[in-house]
This record gives structure tokens, sequence and C-alpha cells, in this order.
């Protein structure tokens, strides 16, 4: 598993150099200490406007489209996509209990809707 990627994935470069060619300026990968000791890493962290966005891959984020039941090995991969979930939302909670929004994009999103997605919520 060394060779999965934590941080600039395809998807995620993708979307980071859409949004900076329209001119917006971010953080990525920041951490940010919240609140009742949480610790959230989103991928793409507008400061200013206190967004965070989140690109999660369908196998590891258990897509509602794309995400399956593992074949092998199950009693490995289904706990441990379980956390990856029950993380997230408790990602999510911390942020939005901080003041943040989030947004959530998954991998299979073309790229102009995810960019759609991250502009309409940054929006004045």
């Amino acid at each position: 598993m060394r060779a999965n990627r934590r941080t600039d994935t395809k998807p995620e470069l993708a979307l980071r150099s859409a949004l900076h060619r329209q001119g917006f300026r971010f953080r990525k990968d920041l951490r940010l200490d919240l609140d009742g000791g949480a610790r959230v890493r989103p991928d793409i962290a507008f400061t200013g406007r206190r967004v965070a966005v989140f690109v999660d891959g369908c196998f590891w984020h258990v897509c509602p489209q794309h995400g399956r039941d593992p074949a092998v090995n199950e009693s490995y991969w289904s706990p441990k996509l379980r956390r990856n979930v029950e993380r997230d939302r408790a990602a999510d909670a911390a942020l939005a209990a901080a003041g943040w929004q989030v947004v959530r994009v998954w991998e299979h999103q073309s790229l102009d809707e995810a960019v759609a997605m991250v502009v309409e919520v940054l929006k004045p």
C-alpha cells in the first residue's frame, strides 16, 4: 500500500490546476488543528474563506456509485473502509463546528463539475 498516494493524486492535481488557472489561491494539504483536539488535513484549503475541499477516491471512501465491497480479504478491507468513512464524517463535523464549509468531490466527477462545486461555495 506504499504506492497509494495520500496527496497529489491525478484528480487532485487536475482540480488544483483548474482552480489556480481561474485565479483562486489556496493551501494544499494544510493540517488544521481544530477545537477539541481534532486534526483535519483537507486536500485544498481556502483559509481566508474557511473552505475545505476533499477529493475522495471511489474505493477508499466507498463511493455510493462506484464503491463496492471487497471480494478478497473482506475481514481486513471492510473495517478499514468503514473507518475511512467514519473519519470523513468526523472531519466534516469538526470543520463545520469550527465554522468551515466542506466540499467533497469524488474522483469520478468531471473536472468541470468539480470546479463548479468549489466555485459555488467560494462565491461571496
